[in-house]
């Protein structure tokens, strides 16, 4: 699936050819202080040209390896051909009508591939949306329909997006949360994530700990258990062994839709295709997006039919939920993940 040019360019970096940054991009940074809010931070100050697989060429020719991939984003490179060919020849048909208003085949095809590779061995429907933050409301709102419950549960050094609700549904306090408030924390609890070396909890322990929240809240009252399998904002986190199955029972025998946030870990980041794999575990509702657009902003809730179908004709949506565009994106993210090479490449590394 890789160019013999796009194998001689990943040899070729990283090449720095001036200071960093280099004076074009010292330029346009300085013109962007004139023209954005502070409010956006950056962790290199360097703008970029072109991209080739992993490695991206700034403004003034240094080449860097993109260790970020856009924050999880750009998982099959930062300008694979497949998807650069179906965007374009999308935006010539038309970029938009709305899936609510008039419908179009690329949505049903990404739904249809999700439904057939989301863990979980039952019948799927799946929503698309725009956002990762959009789809951990969504879920919310989902899990309430079905349930008629009203609070959420969430772990100890969760990252779950900046919405009001995802914020506080996100533990990390700076730069996320800071004098933002006040959140809807009366519907959000947290929990031990069970990570050992800071909480000193053996797997047994943290799932302890977990009922005993649940229960002095009242099991009654959670809609949904929101997990990520792999944190990444808190630390890298990697469950105990026997931590994100326990979790799940203990969300099914009482009543709590669990929910698999796989925003940021999911699709082939880890070597298989979805993080949770790698525990057997399955949410009655999965999350994606990030990855699952190539750069294109699309995400996904998928899960159990009944849930999914809990929700009223008109309760979901969006005006860009599922854009044709974002959806050819996916489909060609798709075609490379099928590919068998490219997970057998991601576990190698």
């Amino acid at each position: 699936m890789t160019s013999a040019l796009t194998e001689a360019t990943h040899l070729d970096a990283p090449v720095i050819v001036t200071e960093i940054p280099g004076p074009r991009s010292a330029a346009l940074h300085a013109e962007r202080t004139r023209a954005i809010t502070d409010g956006f931070g950056v962790a290199l100050p360097v703008f970029i040209d072109h991209a080739d697989g992993a490695v991206l060429v700034d403004v003034d020719g240094n080449r860097f390896i993109d260790l970020a991939s856009g924050i999880a984003v750009t998982s099959v490179g930062a300008a694979h051909p497949r998807v650069a060919e179906r965007v374009a020849a999308q935006a010539a048909r038309f970029t938009h009508t709305c899936f609510m208003v008039t419908e179009y085949e690329s949505f049903i095809r990404v739904a249809e591939w999700l439904n057939a590779r989301v863990p979980g061995d039952w019948d799927k429907r799946t929503a698309l949306f725009s956002t990762g933050a959009e789809a951990v409301e969504n879920a919310v709102k989902i899990a309430r329909k079905h349930t008629g419950r009203p609070r959420v549960l969430v772990l100890d050094e969760a990252y779950h997006g900046r919405s009001l609700l995802t914020m506080a549904m996100t533990a990390k306090e700076h730069p996320y949360r800071t004098g933002f408030g006040p959140f809807p924390e009366d519907v959000v609890v947290r929990a031990t994530n069970g990570n050992r070396l800071r909480s000193g909890l053996d797997t047994d322990e943290a799932l302890a700990e977990v009922e005993r929240v649940i229960t002095e809240h009242g099991p009654e009252m959670f809609a949904a258990m929101v997990v990520e399998p792999i944190q990444g904002e808190g630390g890298f986190n990697v469950p105990q062994p026997g931590f994100l199955a326990g979790l799940a029972e203990l969300a099914r025998r009482h009543g709590i839709v669990f929910v698999v946030d796989e925003i940021q870990a999911g699709l082939g980041r880890t070597g298989r295709m979805f993080a949770s794999e790698h525990d057997g575990v399955a949410g009655d509702l999965t999350l994606t997006a990030k990855a699952l657009g190539a750069g294109l902003p699309i995400s996904a809730v998928t899960g159990r039919a009944d849930i999914m179908n809990s929700v009223h004709v008109g309760g979901l949506g969006g005006t860009y939920a599922g854009n044709p565009i974002a959806c050819e994106a996916a489909l060609a993210v798709f075609e490379v993940l099928d590919d068998p090479a490219t997970l057998a490449n991601v576990a190698r590394i």
